[in-house]
């Protein structure tokens, strides 16, 4: 599998990730965007940053 192939799928797959939540619970994922439009700057670049950590560590374990 090809460099740009498996970047268009994992683009694809986090679509997907992201797409879930409004449908399956559009009211909660309504919520839960309004709590994070209230968060301060620092805030969500905390919940960024967390998320970057994240994604990382799961790389890493699934390549080992």
């Amino acid at each position: 599998m090809g460099t740009g192939t498996l970047i268009l799928t994992a683009f694809a797959l986090m679509l997907v990730l992201e797409g879930a939540l409004p449908f399956v619970a559009p009211s909660l994922w309504r919520d839960t965007f309004r709590r994070i439009t209230q968060m301060t700057d620092g805030q969500i670049r905390f919940v960024g940053l967390s998320s970057i950590i994240v994604g990382l560590l799961l790389l890493l374990w699934a390549r080992t």
